[in-house]
């Protein structure tokens, strides 16, 4: 069987290499402006080169346009150049037949003397869209998401790769970031804070099983993992600053794609080829249900269902200014039915224990955009903002007994159990203004505010006394107000500071905070630099969390358990050492030490902390708790990343760290998220035939080693007789897993089979050796003792994509 697949893979990229137009072509465009003022530039030189042969120029208009038509298909280099700016190098940019290649430069003015940047989008590879980040800060594209080996086009998954980020499960996409909690890690899209844009969220988490940002309507983001940027707020751990790309402005464009993961179609266009207006559309449905037909594990015998929606409408204003519309959507639904198991035995892992479970998810978020030139160096920007999102889940509870004679289980009845219904909604009004004041200080100031509604119901039976238990109910509107204002000082063209404050305060309880925030590097020359940043941080608790009972049996008692629960908070120092060797090698090292405070703790002597939530598909209801908790991270990352240059790449990143956190008992504990360390090596080669080069296949590999998880046993003498399983509080993650391992291989091959159409076939290998890595440790009522549960066996996703260009006209130069 092996043999035909390969044999028929032979015939198929001959017959297209044999097929193929030997002169397929494209347009390569875009726009370029001042990156601190957003003024187009004018009479910028853009040339593209394959190696040292140069294939075209051109020059930016009034507008900041520019056009190079009849590309070859392949990749390319770009550069922009500019009396008074740094040159722009853009390495190794891919060229296909079905989509133009759309940029947007963003180019910074020198200080004293002419340099060259080799950058993603106006800045070195790797380096931040955000100039007012120097530390723990890289910028990721969506070519980023699918290259990774095991990625799965998600985000997150991708993050994971990087220096001191790591998954908690391979089902779901929570990362840990320097041992930080997930519930630490903020969303935001189009310069406005999101919800949780998973599909299968639980409330209070930042991830969940599939991602429903499609990475196909993304534009170039960053991500951070410390000392923000002062316009960053409500986060301790992490940052994603998301961008949505604009759609084509000139010729209609489309992807279809079919996978283990689901089936999407992607649309992009102009709306109005006149002002350059368009309109960019993705859609999911979910597919999962083959894989069970075929036997595979997919870490659950429930089938789970989902769809989402990713749209932008950008219209572009004169000046350069913009008003754009844009939408995420998404919905989920599982059942973990239990009822039908017949054997003992064969219970699923992520269902519990004699319980039939009805669980759905939704999100949707809707946002306008303003961007106003006020002049050639000051411009500002206004969004609004609308999300909600919806969980509802139920159980029913299985009455049976196993057959003496057969063995099998005997349903006896079923009666309800718990039932909850969540529903968060948001209306979020952003507005910052920046100034380039000079060619050394600029200036952005502005205001976050969030108002928050609130519509919780929770009801539980208590199966010791099987009365009714009303957890949470609760309506209300609070809001989140978050002011900042932050500078940038070019002191030279070697020493760059910057300096902020974010402010936060929280209309429920009154809390409040003021954050200062700094950071300064030092570049020895052009490949090598020191940076120091340092700041402080705040986080509300998971929103819930604040609103729940007093008392669950006395439905007259309405008061709030931790309605007084202040922000926790956090001081990050980092320092950081890079250097680049040639123009496609980087070594980079950072060190950081994290002190927490006013962590959530019990009020009476035990070792549980808030910090050890945030993962998992389970919610936490804790007894009233006080901000008197104590954590510290500290660590060292390491990054040795070859770009993309010669048709391949490779990255390793390793992180050696420590997380721990004093409780009320006193004492100091390792904290879930404590695995000492964590290393990734992975990397991409691409090989390429036909004499115009225009049939690539990608071999791509991931090999992921890090510390087991920390574990928790089980009182099994007091879990028999509690509703709930019964932790030995005193040995609180004392143990700890034997490492994880994991290996994944991804195999894709693209051809450019005809002018606009060029399809791509993939497969995605996860875990390929079937490593038995250990999730956790559960306790079953009725068991003796409890089992381990393992991570995701061997996992094969494959799909198929065609990317193709419709309605074109040919385009007349002005």
């Amino acid at each position: 069987m092996k043999h035909t697949i390969l044999i028929i893979f032979f015939i198929l990229s001959i017959g297209t290499c044999v097929s193929q137009t030997s002169n397929i072509t494209q347009t390569v465009r875009g726009s370029i402006i001042d990156r601190e003022s957003n003024s187009p530039l004018f009479g910028v030189n853009v040339a593209i080169y394959v190696g040292d042969k140069l294939l075209g120029g051109s020059a930016t208009d009034e507008r900041g346009y520019f056009r190079i038509e009849k590309v070859p298909v392949g990749r390319v280099n770009i550069t922009a150049s500019y009396i008074g700016y740094n040159k722009v190098t853009i390495p190794n940019t891919p060229v296909t037949a079905a989509k133009q290649v759309i940029l947007k430069i963003e180019m910074d003015p020198t200080i004293s003397e002419m340099k060259e940047v080799q950058v993603t989008t106006g800045k070195r590879k790797g380096e931040t869209i955000n100039e007012m980040a120097q530390v723990s800060a890289r910028s990721f594209t969506i070519e980023e998401t699918s290259r990774y080996a095991g990625s799965r086009d998600d985000p997150a998954r991708m993050a994971s790769n990087f220096a001191g980020v790591s998954g908690t499960d391979d089902s779901r996409n929570d990362i840990v970031v320097r041992g930080n909690s997930p519930l630490g890690v903020l969303w935001k899209v189009e310069n406005v804070d999101i919800p949780n844009p998973s599909h299968f969220a639980i409330a209070g988490t930042t991830g969940g099983s599939v991602n429903i940002l499609n990475s196909k309507t993304l534009g170039n983001s960053d991500f951070f993992t410390g000392a923000f940027p002062a316009e960053y707020g409500n986060a301790l751990s992490a940052v994603f600053d998301v961008k949505l790309k604009n759609g084509n402005d000139e010729n209609h464009e489309a992807s279809i794609q079919w996978g283990i993961l689901g089936a999407d179609v992607l649309a992009e266009g102009p709306l109005n080829k006149d002002d350059k207006s368009s309109y960019i559309v993705g859609y999911r449905y979910s597919t999962l249900d083959l894989l069970v037909k075929m036997g595979v594990d997919i870490g659950t015998t429930a089938v789970p269902h989902y769809q989402d929606l990713n749209f932008k409408l950008n219209f572009p204003l004169k000046k350069g200014g913009s008003v754009s519309v844009f939408g995420i959507g998404g919905y989920s639904t599982i059942q973990f039915i239990t009822s039908t198991d017949l054997r003992p035995g064969g219970q699923d892992i992520y269902a519990t224990n004699n319980v039939d479970e009805y669980f759905k998810s939704g999100l949707g978020i809707i946002g306008l955009n303003y961007t106003r030139p006020i002049s050639e160096k000051c411009y500002s920007k206004i969004t609004f903002a609308a999300s909600s999102t919806l969980i509802t889940d139920h159980y029913n509870q299985v009455v049976r007994h196993v057959d003496s004679t057969t063995g099998n289980f005997v349903v006896d009845g079923l009666y309800r159990q718990m039932g909850y219904k969540f529903v968060e909604s948001k209306f979020s009004a952003n507005f910052f203004r920046n100034y380039k004041i000079n060619s050394k200080h600029s200036i952005r100031f502005g205001m976050n505010s969030e108002m928050l509604v609130f519509n919780y119901i929770d009801s539980n039976l208590n199966l010791g006394t099987f009365q009714w238990e009303r957890r949470l109910d609760y309506k209300g509107v609070h809001f989140l107000f978050m002011p900042y204002i932050q500078w940038k000082y070019n002191i030279s063209s070697k020493v760059t500071a910057t300096a902020g404050l974010n402010g936060q305060i929280f209309s429920l309880n009154g809390s409040w905070s003021l954050e200062p925030r700094a950071s300064i590097k030092y570049k020895f020359n052009q490949n090598q630099s020191i940076a120091f940043g340092t700041g402080l941080h705040s986080q509300t608790q998971p929103y819930y969390v604040y609103f729940q009972r007093d008392d669950y049996a006395d439905p007259n008692n309405t008061r709030l358990r931790n309605e007084n629960l202040g922000f926790t908070r956090s001081f990050h120092l980092v320092g950081s050492y890079d250097v680049f060797f040639r123009s496609d090698v980087r070594i980079k090292v950072e060190a950081y030490f994290q002190y927490i405070f006013d962590l959530p703790v019990d009020t009476f002597s035990s070792s549980y902390s808030i910090i050890n939530e945030g993962t998992g598909f389970d919610r936490f209801f804790p007894y009233k708790l006080v901000n008197k908790g104590i954590g510290r991270n500290y660590g060292i990352e390491l990054t040795v990343e070859k770009f993309f240059t010669h048709n391949w790449f490779a990255m390793f990143s390793g992180s050696l760290y420590d997380a721990r956190y004093r409780a009320s008992d006193g004492l100091w504990w390792n904290s879930d998220f404590n695995g000492h360390y964590v290393m990734n090596l992975l990397g991409t080669k691409e090989f390429k035939w036909c004499k115009k080069r225009i049939n690539t296949i990608g071999i791509g590999g991931k090999v992921t080693f890090g510390g087991g998880q920390h574990y928790t046993p089980f009182d099994t003498v007091k879990s028999k007789y509690a509703d709930e399983p019964v932790v030995i509080d005193n040995e609180r993650n004392k143990f700890e897993f034997k490492p994880y391992f994991r290996l994944d291989i991804k195999v894709n091959y693209s051809w450019n089979s005809r002018k606009h159409l060029t399809q791509e076939l993939g497969i995605d290998l996860v875990n390929v050796t079937g490593e038995k890595n250990i999730l956790r440790i559960q306790y079953i009522q009725g068991q003796t003792q409890p089992e381990l549960v393992y991570q995701l066996g061997f996992l094969p996703l494959f799909y198929y994509r065609i990317d193709f260009g419709f309605g074109r006209k040919k385009h007349t130069q002005e």
